[in-house]
């Protein structure tokens, strides 16, 4: 498993719950790591012994902690730049879906050699989807649940999601829309902000 992944699951509980939680849960796996490098890639089971670990430490179904880290990765502030990568994908919720299938490959252009799971959208009429997800490990479809959801009300869409597990590997959640302009969604601008005290970027796409 890529460092980046298992660098976000640290970044997570330590950004939610603390640092001295997060070192409870590495000692807690008796695996002698303590924190992870992005850039370093590691054994698939090493990330499932932590997400079990911190299943454990913070009582909580491992199915709701990846939806909370899901949240996370797009209402952190620490992960704007991710948000604004995202939402570049699409002008409003559903054209974002449609730009779902494409991120594996945009994120490699980030990262040459960063894996995710492979997305696949399928569309039933105007207001129902189905986003499969292929992960090597189990369980990314409820981040995909968090991330969705956060993302619907950042567009200011009504939307209903619900988790499923497929053959194998497949996972998939199930997308209804209700109301694409339910609410006004959080701004969002193309173009780089500029600290203007200092010149630079602050942040870019």
């Amino acid at each position: 498993m890529h460092g980046l992944i298992n660098r976000t699951i640290q970044c997570f509980v330590r950004d939610t719950y603390g640092p001295q939680v997060w070192d409870r849960i590495a000692h807690r796996t008796d695996s002698g790591v303590l924190s992870f490098e992005s850039m370093l890639v590691y054994e698939d089971d090493l990330t499932s012994v932590f997400l079990d670990a911190c299943s454990a430490e913070l009582a909580k179904p491992r199915a709701g902690l990846l939806e909370d880290m899901g949240t996370y990765l797009v209402s952190h502030p620490n992960n704007e730049s991710l948000r604004r990568l995202l939402r570049f994908g699409g002008g409003d919720f559903i054209e974002f879906l449609h730009s779902l299938d494409d991120l594996p490959e945009r994120a490699r252009l980030a990262v040459s050699d960063l894996e995710l799971p492979e997305l696949e959208l399928h569309e039933f009429g105007s207001v129902e989807f189905r986003l499969i997800c292929r992960s090597r490990i189990p369980g990314f479809g409820h981040v995909l649940v968090g991330l969705l959801r956060t993302l619907a009300d950042d567009y200011g869409t009504l939307a209903c999601l619900n988790f499923g597990k497929g053959d194998g590997t497949e996972e998939f959640v199930e997308i209804t829309l209700f109301e694409t302009e339910y609410s006004v969604g959080r701004s969002f601008d193309l173009g780089a902000r500029v600290n203007h005290a200092g010149g630079g970027d602050v942040d870019g796409v």
